[in-house]
This record gives C-alpha cells, structure tokens and sequence, in this order.
C-alpha cells in the first residue's frame, strides 16, 4: 500500500505524462500551463487512498485520477476569470498571461478532457462512474452560480452558504472517493459512507479556506490575501460577524463590503473579525463537521484507513 508522499509522487508523473496535442498553441499551453503549477492533488490522491483501501493495484484508478484533477483544474481557470484574480499557486493566473478568451476555450477543452479520462475505465463501471461524476460537475457549476448571485445579494443565510460550498467545493472531493471505491469494485454502501465523508471533510476544507483568504501567511497561501473581502464574498466568516455583531458594528461592516478602498477595506473587516473571535467560530464549525466526516469513516470496512486519515487532518491543519 502506498503512503500519501508516494501517491502524491505517482499523481505527479501521471500529469507530466499527459499528452497534449501542440497546435492551436494557445489552446493547450495554457493547460499546461495550470496543471504544472504545483498544486495539493487533493482530490486525485483522495481517490486514490479510496481505491487502495479495498484494493493495492492503483492501475484501474489512475485515469479517473487524472481526471478529477483536470476538472478541478478547470473550474480554478474559470474562477480566476469571474474573480479577476491576478494570482494563482503564487503565478499568474491564466488569464494574466494569456487574455481571458484564451483562458476561458482552455478550460472548455480541459472539461472535455476529464470526460474522456473518466470514460477510460473498465466498461463495466463506465456508467457508474460517469453518473457520479456528471453529478459533481453540474452542482459545481451550480454552486460557482450561487456564489456570484450571493455578491450582490443582502439577505443570504449561513444555511444558504453552507449548500453553496458544499456544491462548489465539497462534492467533487465527495464523488473522487466515491469513484475511488467503484474502481475498487466495493460495494455501495462502503461507496455512499466514502461520499458522505469526502462532504463532510470537503466543507470543513473550504471553511479553512475562508480563514485562510482572511487570516493566512500570503507568502505561504500562495493567494492574495482579503481576495473574497474584495470580492464581497459572502463566506462563513462575514456571515457569522453579521450574525454576533452589534447594530453599530454590523453596519460598519456592511459599508465597508460596499466599499472599493481595498487596503483600509480589508484591515478594518479583519478588525472586526478578530473583534468578533470569528476565528474560533469557524474552527468550531469545521470542527463539527470533521465529527460527521469521521463516523461516516468509522463505518468503512477497511483495515487501510490511517492514509485517509492522515490526509484529512492534513488538510484541516494546513497553512496554505
């Protein structure tokens, strides 16, 4: 069985050894270009360590790998695009060095790239597989939607955010465990309990973003920091200081989500985050959703769990 280092070294050689054909030149080097920067792998590695918990060989799982690592890759493409981020793994973004047309056919193709990977398993689990995936993508697209109609809207509840980041983030690490344990040939029970705790874990990891946008290391997060402040995102930290704040201090931070002074903007919110103890609220809240994660892997019949487990905590502790 191989430990996280050795599945993130196989995932890494697999992207390497991705062909892409070299003409139109600004149709694929811009693929290139996003999946040699050097990213988490999360969700491939977790489909992997999914994989491996019911069977050693990885070979069935690589291109299913690959391809939830090219869709994710995608969705960060055109997500740079709507948020007109200059930054991403601490390079410019794609639209950056190239234009936003040729970011945005560069990730149409990178959509069509992860389907045919996907499509390369067994004929037997194509279906299957597909079903699961298809799903995943659409509510990403779905919760990529939520999230910009949440900029302009006043009256969005933590419950609405918590769906939204469960779509736009929890699900595709949800569906590559799932896909992890069809591959392996288990049965779906063990399939639904993978699912259920790649959620759980999936919107504990996007909380830890929130904090991290705020509160992260900028040399470190490899992002700008304050992005979603000046994005005006509604993100469980400016929700959760709406619903602890005062009359006065709710107003302030409403005036200053309206604000386009980015530096005195994104120091006064963070004062009143801190003012807030928001940090603690949020780790509590990704706490209570590790609890959920880990009964559901309590409830997987499988002797190979510790890589699951030291993955996840991983990225529950991380700083970037």
């Amino acid at each position: 069985m191989k430990n996280i280092d050795a599945l993130g070294l196989l995932i890494e050689t697999e992207i390497q050894q991705i062909s892409y054909p070299k003409e139109p030149e600004l149709l694929y080097a811009p693929i290139n270009y996003i999946m040699g920067l050097e990213g988490k792998r999360i969700r491939p590695i977790l489909l992997l360590i999914a994989h491996q918990l019911f069977e050693e060989d990885l070979t069935k799982a690589i291109s299913p790998a690959l391809a939830v690592e090219v869709f994710h890759n995608f969705t960060l493409l055109h997500d740079d695009i709507m948020d007109n981020a200059p930054i991403r793994r601490g390079k410019p973004t794609v639209h950056e060095k190239w234009n936003n047309n040729v970011a945005i056919l560069s990730g149409d193709a990178m959509v069509v790239k992860a389907f045919q990977m996907m499509s390369d398993v067994d004929p037997s689990i194509v279906k299957s597989v597909l079903d699961v995936f298809s799903k995943a993508a659409i509510e990403v697209c779905e919760g990529q939607q939520m999230d910009i109609e949440f900029e302009t809207q006043n009256d969005v509840s933590l419950s609405h955010y918590m769906k939204m980041i469960e779509y736009k983030t929890a699900v595709l690490l949800a569906a590559s465990l799932k896909i992890g344990g069809i591959t392996a040939r288990v049965g779906k029970d063990q399939q639904d309990h993978l699912y259920e705790f790649g959620k759980n874990i999936g919107i504990a990891f996007q909380l830890k973003d929130d904090l991290l946008d705020v509160f992260g290391d900028p040399d470190i997060f490899g992002k700008q920091l304050g992005g979603d402040i000046m994005e005006n995102k509604k993100t469980f930290l400016y929700l959760k200081a709406l619903q602890l704040a005062d009359t006065k201090v709710k107003k302030h931070l409403q005036e200053y989500y309206k604000s386009n002074n980015s530096d005195k903007k994104i120091s006064a919110v963070k004062e009143i985050f801190q003012s807030l103890d928001i940090q603690k609220h949020t780790l509590d809240m990704m706490k209570a959703y590790y609890i959920k994660a880990t009964k559901h892997l309590d409830a997987i019949h499988s002797e190979n769990k510790a890589p699951l487990i030291t993955f996840s905590n991983k990225l529950l502790q991380r700083v970037s």
